[in-house]
């Protein structure tokens, strides 16, 4: 599986992101199972969150084996100080270590969740005590929705975040107005080197109401032609390091499949898939609370 440098941190991260949201509400045995399909095809970060249930759970137990070979980072979406120190001290014993390569402040998607962060006595002054007491080694943002690229660009603006989560896919970026605050985002993340991952990359909609067949909030693209063009289109980015797979356990092997088989997938053949897909659009029209 192709790498790619995740900023001024230097660790070569493989383009798949091991999204744990997907082991949010499944057995140990299920967990196990997608950990190690995961590590088989070359996937050396792993990503959760204490939000996402059981996913730090069930991740612990792998530490003793592997947490020498992958980049770990969790997340936290306290808003306080002393409530994200507790919550970034619990996410350690929930997973079984002693350190973090990277804490993230979660879901921080629009200004007024940022002001909360990274003001006084905010989130963001426990991930900094962490890091400078050695319990993790870099400090990044994650959040959802239209506003989200510009939020982020502002984050840089007040703090030397080392990487950044974002939203990105074909139908986002049909979105002219979204789309240039996203390429303004990866500008100033490639100018100040900080790593630039993506979600929602297989995203289609908003779920209709009758029809849940996945445990992700959105409806997913899960043809496999649809979610090869959909890999493909966000890594023909250069500024993206890496996309976090979708939370459910089911779709990893076609984006696995489709990481393989991008290579020499043009702009046309994406296009030609992609503008094809019957109610394609964002999914940040109907975010759940």
């Amino acid at each position: 599986m192709e790498k790619r440098r995740l900023g001024r941190l230097g660790h070569e991260s493989s383009v798949l992101i091991y999204g744990a949201a997907a082991l949010s509400e499944v057995s140990q045995d299920v967990a196990d199972l997608s950990i190690q399909e995961a590590l088989d095809a070359g996937i050396n970060h792993f990503d959760t969150a204490a939000s996402y249930g059981d996913a730090e759970l069930r991740l612990g137990p792998w530490m003793p084996r592997i947490r020498d070979q992958i980049f770990l980072a969790t997340k936290t979406g306290e808003r306080e100080r002393d409530a994200a120190w507790a919550q970034i001290n619990a996410s350690l014993e929930r997973l079984q270590t002693d350190r973090l390569d990277l804490i993230q402040l979660h879901a921080v998607g629009d200004l007024e969740e940022l002001n909360k962060a990274t003001g006084l006595n905010g989130a963001l002054e426990a991930a900094i005590r962490a890091r400078d007491e050695g319990m993790v080694s870099a400090i990044g943002i994650t959040g959802h929705g239209h506003e989200a690229p510009a939020t982020h660009l502002e984050a840089l603006r007040r703090f030397p975040f080392d990487t950044v989560i974002t939203p990105l896919n074909y139908a986002l970026g049909r979105d002219e107005a979204y789309l240039g605050a996203w390429q303004e985002l990866a500008t100033e993340t490639q100018r100040v080197d900080a790593g630039l991952m993506i979600i929602k990359t297989v995203s289609r909609r908003n779920w209709s109401e009758d029809d849940h067949r996945y445990t992700t909030w959105y409806e997913p693209l899960d043809e496999q032609e649809q979610i090869t063009a959909a890999v493909a289109w966000v890594l023909s980015h250069p500024e993206v390091t890496g996309i976090a797979t979708p939370g459910e356990v089911r779709l990893l092997s076609k984006l696995i499949k489709a990481e393989r088989e991008r290579v020499g997938v043009t702009g046309a053949q994406v296009a030609d898939v992609l503008d094809g897909v019957a109610a394609y659009s964002s999914p940040f029209v109907a975010m759940p609370i």
